[in-house]
């Protein structure tokens, strides 16, 4: 989890806080939480297409995830979020790869990084995919559609979505029932009190996980991008090599 993202999830929760304090919306979103539960079954297929259409138009994941958390307890959010999210991001990779190919190369012609993303994929679709999920070079929804236009396998993607997507779904729905606990709790008890103590614990080593889990991920992946990067350097040596023009001799 880049730092940047970090920063914007704070922000994002301390700007809820103040709304919950200052703006009369705390009934309004009990209302609606309410009303979502009450449809069962329905209310969650529901979430799970919004979280699908959510991802194919570009919505930020993290803040969708956020949103689905404070809404419904941690198991049901966390269902709604794995199945929107690797439902959308297969959806959104299908359109790249047969519908919208030229689009998407267009955004990914002038990025270096890419490219040398694209040639690595080439090579380990799986550890590549897996490796970008759990500490993303590019943003979420857009690496859906960029991975589309790379030669992995559809089998790879998907694997590498449902493996490397996990630990930052975990993290976000901890994050977003914890804010919500937090902000629509009165007076608790010394029961209730311990409780809360254990749940923040565990979002504390959530956050220590995710963040170990996350360096050892980008160091792969700069490893595996300097590897590319000298395999080309040396192609293109070892190429000028043999084109080299033979000078003639005079008489």
């Amino acid at each position: 989890m880049r730092a940047g993202k970090t920063i914007a999830v704070i922000v994002l929760l301390a700007a809820l806080g103040i709304a919950f304090v200052f703006l009369p919306i705390r009934e309004g979103f009990t209302r609606s939480a309410y009303y979502l539960r009450s449809w069962g079954a329905v209310g969650t297929i529901f979430m799970v297409l919004f979280y699908i259409l959510g991802t194919v138009a570009l919505i930020p994941g993290s803040a969708m995830t956020l949103g689905v958390a404070g809404l419904f307890e941690p198991t049901t959010a966390f269902l709604i979020v794995f199945l929107g999210a690797n439902v959308g991001a297969l959806c959104a990779f299908l359109l790249a790869r047969f519908f919208l190919r030229q689009t998407v190369s267009r955004w990914a012609e002038n990025n270096r990084k890419f490219r040398l993303f694209d040639r690595a994929v080439g090579r380990s679709g799986f550890t590549m995919v897996l490796l970008a999920r759990l500490s993303p070079i590019f943003p979420f929804n857009t690496l859906n559609y960029l991975l589309g236009i790379t030669p992995v396998k559809s089998a790879a993607y998907i694997a590498g979505n449902l493996l490397g997507m996990l630990p930052g779904m975990i993290l976000y729905v901890y994050i977003g029932a914890a804010a919500r606990d937090a902000l629509m709790g009165g007076t608790a008890g010394p029961t209730e009190i311990f409780q809360q103590a254990l749940k923040y614990i565990g979002l504390l080593a959530t956050i220590g996980v995710v963040l170990v889990i996350t360096y050892f991920a980008r160091k792969a992946l700069r490893e595996a991008q300097y590897s590319q990067e000298n395999a080309l350097a040396n192609g293109a040596a070892l190429d000028g090599r043999h084109h080299r023009p033979i000078a003639r001799k005079q008489s």
